[in-house]
């Protein structure tokens, strides 16, 4: 027989969610201890009890998938604020921040090469054909570097149509062939409706030994990028160490 017990809840106190239970219980400690009670008393007071220990079970089972659930969301949540913290927006390719943080990991144990790379007059994109043109102009160009990158390094946005991507352990021979069909593809393939030109962009790049500094990698490479953009555009060229 199910108990019609209300769940106390005294102002300013947490509701005992267990009081119909405690109460069945103290009623079974009551029975038990009466020696001579009948087996229709007996009968009971069990009945009662394996009534509030099935809604004890299903109870704890609805908790425990509403924690579970809970938990999962939770973990969905750090995953995707640690990624947006660390990503571009637009792009999906690492921030300025995460960009300093992986190079500087990276240069501690290993070599690398840096390369950063520039759209050749973007501005004009952006003034001739608006905003939303520049932007699917910089998303093609993210497009050219995944394909050519893909695991060998990382990719990072560090400003408006500013980009850098990190090689580790590469030579210099083999970071001037990537960065020379990073050029390429994006010179020869990249196509923007309705920009009725070639998109371009320009190259600066830096050979780096363990132990140098994010801002001596970059330095080197934005000075070879600003070579590049005086030299012409559509260039690669290398620091000089």
């Amino acid at each position: 027989m199910r108990s019609t017990t209300s769940r106390n809840v005294s102002p300013g106190n947490a509701p005992d969610l267990f009081q119909n239970e405690s109460s069945a219980l103290d009623k079974a400690r009551a029975m038990h201890s009466i020696i001579d009670a009948g087996a229709a008393e007996y009968r009971q007071s069990l009945g009662e009890l394996i009534e509030h220990f099935q809604r004890l079970m299903r109870e704890t089972r609805r908790l425990i998938g509403r924690s579970d659930r809970a938990e999962r969301e939770m973990q969905a949540l750090a995953q995707q604020l640690a990624y947006r913290a660390s990503h571009d927006a637009l792009t999906g390719v690492l921030n300025r921040s995460a960009v300093i943080e992986r190079t500087t990991k990276v240069l501690r144990t290993n070599s690398a090469v840096m390369i950063i790379l520039d759209i050749d007059e973007f501005k004009r994109i952006n003034d001739d054909y608006g905003h939303p043109t520049g932007d699917a102009v910089i998303l093609g160009v993210v497009d050219c570097l995944r394909r050519i990158v893909g695991e060998q390094g990382f990719i990072g946005r560090v400003g408006g149509e500013e980009f850098t991507v990190l090689l580790p352990g590469h030579d210099p021979a083999s970071g001037a062939l990537l960065a020379e069909r990073m050029r390429e593809a994006i010179s020869e393939s990249l196509v923007v409706a309705p920009v009725d030109r070639r998109i371009t962009a320009s190259f600066g790049a830096s050979i780096n030994e363990i132990g140098t500094g994010f801002d001596t990698a970059y330095g080197l490479a934005d000075a070879a990028l600003y070579r590049a953009k005086r030299s012409g555009r559509n260039r690669v060229e290398f620091a000089d160490r």
